[in-house]
Formats: structure tokens, sequence, C-alpha cells
């Protein structure tokens, strides 16, 4: 399900606008780190919290749905329970892709959003995938 061509897609012609559900201004977490790294690869990172706080420079919003703009890639880091609905909300407002962290992993959803039309990776970290493609 993961093939590379896809990861390949996704990192590079999928897009440079990524919400990235579940970051917030906590240094501490991996969602930070990674939205830091798809900046430095040329990526707008909009954030995507319920607290919807600046980040990165970038305004936050509280739900996908909420964003005035075109999304290309929604990069997922809530759990794997509440991952699927987040998939959805993707597929609804015209993403052209989404991307499951490390450790979230929803076969459903994956094959729901994939039924939609759009490409798909799960249980990958785009920041790890950056690094493989040099």
């Amino acid at each position: 399900m993961n093939n590379q061509d896809t990861i390949r897609k996704i990192l590079t012609e999928s897009g440079d606008t990524w919400a990235v559900v579940g970051l917030s201004s906590n240094q501490e977490r991996a969602a930070y780190r990674v939205a830091d790294v798809l900046k430095r690869h040329g990526k707008r990172v909009v954030p995507v919290h319920p607290k919807a706080e600046t980040v990165h420079g970038e305004q936050g919003y509280p739900t996908l749905e909420a964003i005035p703009f075109e999304i290309d890639v929604v990069d997922v880091f809530v759990n794997s329970a509440l991952a699927g609905k987040v998939a959805d909300e993707a597929v609804a407002i015209g993403a052209k892709a989404v991307w499951f962290q490390l450790g979230v992993i929803d076969q459903d959803a994956y094959e729901r959003t994939r039924a939609a039309g759009l490409d798909m990776v799960m249980d990958r970290c785009p920041a790890i995938e950056f690094r493989a493609m040099r």
C-alpha cells in the first residue's frame, strides 16, 4: 500500500499546501518537528488543531473545513481511532492526498480514501521519506 511511487508523488507532485492535523506550538511534539522539515522542503504548513494556534508563522484553524483556501495534502498526527474521520474530511474538502504518520493505521480509511481517488500513505513519516529520496 505504501509504494515508493506514491510516496514520491505526494512529496514532489501533489502540491505545496499541507494541512497538518494535530500540529500545535508544542515544540516537544513530533508534529512540530515534521512541520519544520516540510517547510524547509518548500511546503506551506497549515496547522489544524482545536486551539487554532499560529505555528511556524502560519495561522492555525480548528478544523479542515475552517480553512478558507485549497489544501493539497492532509498530514495526520492524531491517533488511529480518530484518523478515519480526518481522512473523510480530507476527501470532503477536495484534498489530493492524505498522509497518516508513523503509528497511525486505519485500513478502512485507507480504502475509502483511495476509492475516492486520493493518493494515500499510512504509517510513514514525510521527514524520513524526504531523507530517503536523496
